[in-house]
């Protein structure tokens, strides 16, 4: 697998070898990421024009583009310098003129010579009441009008680079297709009319009309699986290559997770039981577990995960759950505690703070095997924390974490399984592409017992009405949040928000009733501002959305969001998950400033109809694109030329099973679908994907 397949050389040339393309134009292309032949052809065109030939401009809308045969007749030259020179000419009906800025007399004699017939194509416009076509996209002698395509693709460009410049150096890529063997299952290719690689790009090129546009014209949905595929395939040689790794099995035999259901006061959901299961199967195989467990807020995962920790501690080994801040880590144990003390086991919290003697005392108690699960922030990769039999290794809320981190914490125990958490509903066509190469384990239903939230708009005109609501509430014992809006990108401008919001509400509401959080507090300061809220001493917590994640205050019962129209919606999905965990009736506010804009009053109403992340994140991705979703910069998502992860998500779903059957079936890809998918990954740059086979 060295080298790239002799096959595909004419794709990977110079582009200064293609009609048309010298170094300028090959700089210019380069802004756009096209840099070899494939780069071109996998350019699509994004609309058209239709060139079709007809008899006259008479009775045609004005403007449009249109396409005609004339008659030349008189040239008028312009009578001052840098003037219009124009040439009248007319069709089987009507007299129209042709005009060209800075034209050269002696070149247009020779192109339209009076009395000559040519084919003209361009767009015309009414300009005194006289039909103008200002400098014609085309003009043909009636004997070479066949070349003329009936619909003629448009590409994207970039500055030096123009349509016609595009036509022809993509008229020479076309010439150097190779005829390549079939990637894609059999069945598949029939069942969906798809065309073999080369007509499918060959077609895209060519299209007859806006309905070869669409994404879902044949030879346009082959192409985008093909991409699709080929990501699909490199994720699965990375779960292929990864099982290799040997893990240590680990089953358990019940009786630690059996005393925790005996203590539960409510029956977990038919999700968290499946979830439960599939965890402990993967652990009890020789192959390391990477699986994903997402829930949507509130859907108990906590649960599920402390139940797998005690399937390693019940085989005789430790567990550790990883959080990304301190404030969460603390919570995780102050939720495991409970559970931990009905199946009377060691759990322990490391975190940066731990320092001097207490730190050395929980790491000798961590190596000899005295504590059974370790809670911590990513304190625990540091070089001298070492595990005695570390089995399981849990992470939380995935998108702080890279790949670089799990590998990390893989490290930490020869064989450890590893679980990933997440609370952010993703959707699946996203959680395919970013986490294709692990197992997921959904939690889609909510436990008994969880209070559904009311979920209101209001305009923040009616803030004073909002205020003594929240004075009579605060005076009954309930407790509130008050998140401050986003207000421009530097964090300044979102702290000065809050203190004056802090400010107006301790006023309204008196001393000591109101607490700050917001991100430019020194740590310790946010702690005690959150532990104040924790303990029930203030009433009201102004926040920034530091709060967003995975912060419990059962007693906490309404959620005020104000300026709500400059979040997302997965955010104001977590803020409002913030709230409805204790028993009373919850309530989230979201506040707005009138007038809404479209987007923002879809948002808005999607959160008030429904509580379903799933849905919502659904929703969001229509709204907002697959990078904006996920934050581009750490979204990990693959760039597609082709494919639209947001409309094809079908096809991202049947890639996956197709790569995963194809890997069962050929391991080594030596069969012969085996090396055309060889060549698929070739042709889409999946050079990781390359070496993971030449290692295999």
């Amino acid at each position: 697998m060295s080298g790239r397949p002799e096959a595909l050389w004419p794709l990977f040339a110079d582009l200064k070898g293609l009609d048309g393309i010298g170094p300028k134009t090959a700089q210019a292309l380069h802004q756009i990421d096209i840099d070899t032949p494939r780069d071109l052809l996998m350019t699509l065109p994004y609309s058209g024009i239709g060139r079709r030939l007809r008899p006259t401009l008479r009775g045609a809308e004005l403007p449009a583009t249109l396409t005609v045969t004339v008659t030349v007749g008189q040239h008028r030259p312009p009578r001052n310098k840098g003037g219009a020179y124009r040439i009248e000419v007319d069709d089987a009906e009507t007299r129209f003129q042709l005009v060209f800025f800075r034209g050269r007399a002696d070149y247009l004699t020779r192109q339209l010579p009076t009395g000559a017939r040519r084919v003209v194509s361009g767009r015309v416009e009414l300009f005194d009441n006289v039909p103008q076509m200002v400098h014609p996209d085309h003009i043909l002698p009636p004997d070479e009008a066949d070349t003329l395509p009936g619909f003629e693709p448009v590409y994207p460009l970039t500055s030096g680079v123009t349509q016609r410049v595009m036509t022809r150096a993509m008229a020479d890529a076309l010439t150097r297709l190779p005829e390549l063997p079939e990637w894609i299952d059999g069945a598949q290719v029939a069942r969906e009319g798809w065309p073999g690689w080369a007509a499918a790009i060959r077609a895209v090129h060519a299209p007859e009309g806006n309905a070869d546009l669409a994404a879902t014209a044949p030879a346009r949905a082959r192409l985008a699986y093909d991409e699709l595929m080929a990501h699909q395939l490199t994720l699965a040689l990375a779960r292929q290559a990864r099982r290799r790794n040997r893990g240590t099995p680990t089953a358990g035999d019940g009786r630690l997770r059996n005393r925790v259901l005996a203590a539960l006061p409510y029956e977990p959901t038919g999700a968290q039981h499946r979830a439960m299961r599939e965890i402990a199967d993967d652990m009890g195989r020789p192959e390391r577990m990477n699986r994903l467990l997402q829930g949507d807020v509130g859907a108990g995962k906590t649960l599920v995960a402390f139940m797998a920790l005690l399937v390693a501690v019940e085989a005789g080994g430790q567990g550790v759950m990883m959080a990304p801040t301190e404030i969460l880590a603390r919570q995780h144990l102050e939720g495991l505690q409970p559970l931990a003390e009905s199946a009377g086991v060691v759990l322990e919290l490391l975190t940066g703070r731990d320092k001097g003697a207490e730190r050395a005392a929980k790491l000798a108690a961590l190596a000899e095997g005295r504590i059974q699960i370790l809670v911590g922030t990513h304190a625990v990769f540091q070089k001298d924390v070492v595990f005695s039999d570390l089995r399981l290794a849990i992470v939380d809320e995935q998108h702080r974490f890279g790949v670089r981190q799990r590998l990390e914490l893989g490290r930490k125990g020869a064989g450890a399984h590893v679980l990933v958490m997440t609370a952010t509903p993703i959707p699946r066509s996203l959680s395919l592409a970013q986490y294709g190469d692990m197992d997921v384990s959904v939690l889609n239903e909510k436990p008994p017992g969880r209070q559904p939230i009311k979920t209101a708009l209001t305009s923040v005109e009616r803030m004073e009405e909002v205020v003594d609501h929240l004075r009579r509430a605060v005076a009954e014992g309930r407790q509130a949040y008050w998140v401050c809006p986003l207000v421009e990108e530097s964090e300044n401008s979102d702290l000065m928000a809050a203190e004056a919001r802090f400010r107006t509400l301790r006023a309204a509401l008196g001393e000591g009733v109101v607490g700050l959080v917001h991100g430019q507090m020194p740590p310790a300061e946010k702690d005690a501002a959150m532990a104040d809220f924790v303990e029930g001493r203030t009433g009201v917590l102004v926040a920034t959305t530091v709060i967003e994640v995975g912060v419990n205050v059962p007693n906490a019962s309404i959620m005020v969001i104000e300026r709500a129209e400059t979040f997302g919606l997965a955010q104001l999905h977590q803020l409002r998950g913030r709230v409805g965990r204790g028993a009373a009736a919850s309530t989230c506010l979201l506040m707005y400033a009138p007038p809404l804009s479209e987007g923002g009053m879809k948002r808005l109403t999607t959160l008030r109809e429904t509580e379903d992340g799933f849905r919502i994140s659904e929703v969001d991705l229509e709204m907002r694109g697959a990078g904006d979703l996920i934050g581009v910069a750490q979204s990990g998502l693959p760039r597609f030329r082709v494919a639209d992860l947001e409309r094809q998500a079908g096809l991202m779903a049947v890639a996956q099973s197709d790569a995963r059957r194809l890997l069962s079936d050929d391991p080594g890809l030596t069969g012969p679908r085996g090396e055309a998918a060889r060549l698929l990954l070739w042709l889409m740059r999946q050079d990781e994907a390359i070496n993971l086979i030449s290692v295999g």
